[in-house]
C-alpha cells in the first residue's frame, strides 16, 4: 500500500480538519453578533451556538466519509435508517426538528424578545401575557393573573402575535 495514493484524501482531510474550528469560531462569532444586535440573553445566544455547532460536525463528519469513498447514498440510508430508529423510540422526530428549526428562525429573525407584552390571537383561547423565556424547544409566557403557559416554538410561529408592549 502506498501512502501517494491516498494522498488527495489525506490533503482534503487535513484542510477540513482545519477549517472546521475556523467556521465554529465563525459562525460562534456571528451568532452573537447577531443575539447582540438582537438584545437576546445570552442563555438563548448559547442554546443557538450550541445547536449550530452541532449542525457543522455532522456536516464535518458527513464531508470526511464522502472524501474517504464513502458513498453519498450510503450515508442518506444510514441517516434515514437512525432517523427512523429516533422517530419510532421518541415518536416526535419531526416534531422536535421543527421546534428546533422555530427556535432557530426566532431567534435571527426576532419580532419579540423577553420581557415584551405579547397578545397571541386566537378565536378560541387569545392570550396577552409577557415573554419569560425564548429556549430551543419552547416559548415560556406568563399570564397577566400569573398562569405560566409553555408554548413549542413550533406552534407559536403559527400564531398570529402583536407586540403590545416592548420590555
Amino acid at each position: 500500500m502506498d501512502i501517494k495514493e491516498y494522498l488527495p484524501q489525506i490533503i482534503a482531510s487535513a484542510i477540513l480538519i482545519v477549517l472546521l474550528p475556523v467556521s465554529r469560531y465563525l459562525f460562534s462569532k456571528i451568532v452573537v453578533k447577531s443575539g447582540h444586535i438582537i438584545q437576546m440573553p445570552e442563555a438563548r445566544i448559547l442554546q443557538v451556538r450550541k445547536v449550530v455547532s452541532i449542525i457543522i460536525n455532522i456536516l464535518f463528519f458527513l464531508s470526511l466519509g464522502i472524501i474517504w469513498g464513502v458513498n453519498p447514498d450510503n450515508i442518506l440510508l444510514g441517516l434515514s435508517s437512525v432517523f427512523a430508529v429516533i422517530g419510532v423510540a421518541f415518536f416526535a422526530q419531526w416534531s422536535i426538528l421543527s421546534n428546533i428549526t422555530a427556535g432557530i428562525i426566532m431567534f435571527f429573525n426576532a419580532p419579540f424578545k423577553v420581557g415584551d407584552r405579547i397578545h397571541i390571537i386566537d378565536k378560541d383561547i387569545p392570550i396577552v401575557a409577557t415573554i419569560e423565556n425564548i429556549q430551543t424547544f419552547y416559548t415560556h409566557i406568563r399570564t397577566e393573573e400569573g398562569e405560566l403557559i409553555v408554548i413549542p416554538n413550533n406552534l407559536f410561529l403559527q400564531k398570529i402575535v402583536s407586540v403590545v408592549e416592548k420590555g
